[in-house]
C-alpha cells in the first residue's frame, strides 16, 4: 500500500482529506504544521506528499524547498493544496518543484484523480528499464500512457548487421536512431591527414546516430559494425516525441542518452591531455567496462589504435609493453585485463 503524508494546519480540513485517502486504501500520515511535516517525511519516507501552503512559521513553500535537499525524498511526488487560485501563487510553487496543485475546495474524484496520477508518473520514473529492445519497449509503451503522440509505436524494424558492414556513410541524411540490441559498433570519421579516428564504440543498449538528427544536419561520421551486430530502427519522428515530450518522459529518455555523452567528453579529454599509454589503459578499461569484466577483449589492433587516436605500431609496442607489466594476457586478438589497479594508475597519472 502507497503511504501519503499530509500536511495541513487546518483540522477539518485534515481529518476530511485523510478520510477520503483512507478509504481508497491509502496508508495516511499527517502532520499539523511545516515543521512536523518536514520531521515526519525524513522518518517516514512516503510515497507522495500533500502540503498546504498557507501554514504560520512554516509554509508549503518552506517544506517543499526543504524537502527537495534531503536525497532522500527529493524525488518524491508533491502536490500543493491552497485556498487562493491566483496564479502567481500556481507558478511559484511549480518552479520550486511541485508536481500539482488542488484548489480548496476539492472533493473526493478530483484528490483521487491528482494522487494516482502523481503516483504512476512516479513509478514511471523510478522503473528501472532493462537496456535492452526489451527493456526499450516497455519503456516507449509506459511513456504513450503520458504524453506521447498516437503515432508513436513501439513496433521497431530490426536488422542484424555483419562484421565490417556499414550502417551509415559519413553525409547520408538520418531518418532513425539506432539502438544497439546485440554485438557492438563503431562511429568514425577519417581525419584530415587520412587517417582513420574512432569517435565511439556502442555496445548492447546504447543510442547512437541522434546527435546529427538533434542539430538537423547530416551525419557528421560513419557506422560500422566490430562484430555480428542486431539493432534497432527508432523513426526520427518518434525519437523527437520522446526527446521533446514531457517532463517527465523527456528527462527519463533522456537519461538513457545521457552515458553516452559523457563518455565521449572523457574520449575528447583523454586525446587531449593524456599520454599513449594512459590513452591505451583508458581506453581497455573503458571497453571491458562496456562489454563484460569476464569477457576478454577482442579487437583489430587497427581499430583499437584508432580509438585510442596513435598509430597501429605505437599501439602495439604499447600493449607488448602492458603485457611485459603483467597488466594484460595478449592472445591473437584476444586481451584480457589481469591488473585493473595498475591500469587505473597508468590512466590517471600517465
Amino acid at each position: 500500500m502507497k503511504k501519503i503524508l499530509l500536511i495541513e494546519d487546518n483540522l477539518d480540513m485534515r481529518e476530511n482529506t485523510a478520510e477520503m485517502l483512507d478509504l481508497a486504501n491509502y496508508v495516511v500520515v499527517t502532520a499539523e504544521n511545516g515543521k512536523i511535516g518536514v520531521e515526519k517525511a525524513k522518518q517516514e519516507k512516503p510515497d507522495l506528499i500533500i502540503c498546504d501552503i498557507m501554514m504560520p512559521d512554516l509554509d508549503g513553500y518552506g517544506v517543499l524547498h526543504i524537502l527537495s535537499k534531503d536525497p532522500e525524498i527529493a524525488g518524491t511526488p508533491f502536490i500543493f493544496l491552497t485556498a487562493k487560485a491566483e496564479k502567481s501563487d500556481m507558478r511559484k510553487g511549480m518552479n520550486l518543484g511541485a508536481d500539482d496543485y488542488m484548489i480548496k475546495p476539492f472533493d473526493k474524484v478530483e484528490l483521487l484523480n491528482a494522487v494516482e496520477t502523481r503516483l504512476r508518473r512516479s513509478e514511471f520514473f523510478k522503473k528501472n528499464y532493462t537496456r535492452d529492445l526489451s527493456g526499450l519497449v516497455q519503456f516507449v509503451d509506459a511513456a504513450t500512457k503520458f504524453s506521447l503522440p498516437g503515432s508513436v509505436s513501439s513496433n521497431y524494424k530490426v536488422r542484424a548487421y555483419q562484421l565490417k558492414e556499414s550502417l551509415y556513410h559519413e553525409g547520408d541524411e538520418p531518418n532513425v536512431v539506432y539502438f544497439v540490441n546485440k554485438g557492438k559498433v563503431k562511429t568514425w570519421r577519417m581525419s584530415p591527414d587520412g587517417k582513420e579516428l574512432i569517435t565511439g564504440v556502442y555496445s548492447k543498449g546504447d543510442f547512437f546516430g541522434y546527435n546529427s538528427i538533434l542539430e538537423g544536419s547530416n551525419y557528421q561520421d560513419s557506422a560500422t559494425a566490430l562484430e555480428e551486430t542486431e539493432v534497432a530502427f527508432i523513426p526520427k519522428n518518434d525519437f523527437l516525441s520522446l526527446v521533446y515530450s514531457k517532463q517527465e518522459v523527456s528527462a527519463r529518455f533522456i537519461k538513457m542518452l545521457v552515458n553516452n555523452i559523457n563518455e565521449k567528453e572523457e574520449q575528447l579529454l583523454s586525446l587531449a591531455y593524456n599520454s599513449v599509454r594512459g590513452r591505451v589503459a583508458d581506453a581497455l578499461m573503458k571497453l571491458q567496462k562496456k562489454i563484460h569484466p569476464a569477457i576478454n577483449l577482442s579487437f583489430s589492433r587497427e581499430d583499437l589504435a584508432n580509438m585510442v587516436g596513435t598509430s597501429t605500431e605505437t599501439l602495439i609496442r604499447t600493449l607488448s609493453d602492458f603485457k611485459q607489466e603483467k597488466m594484460i594476457e595478449v592472445e591473437g586478438r584476444d586481451v584480457k585485463i589481469l591488473n585493473i589497479p595498475g591500469l587505473e594508475r597508468i590512466r590517471k597519472f600517465s
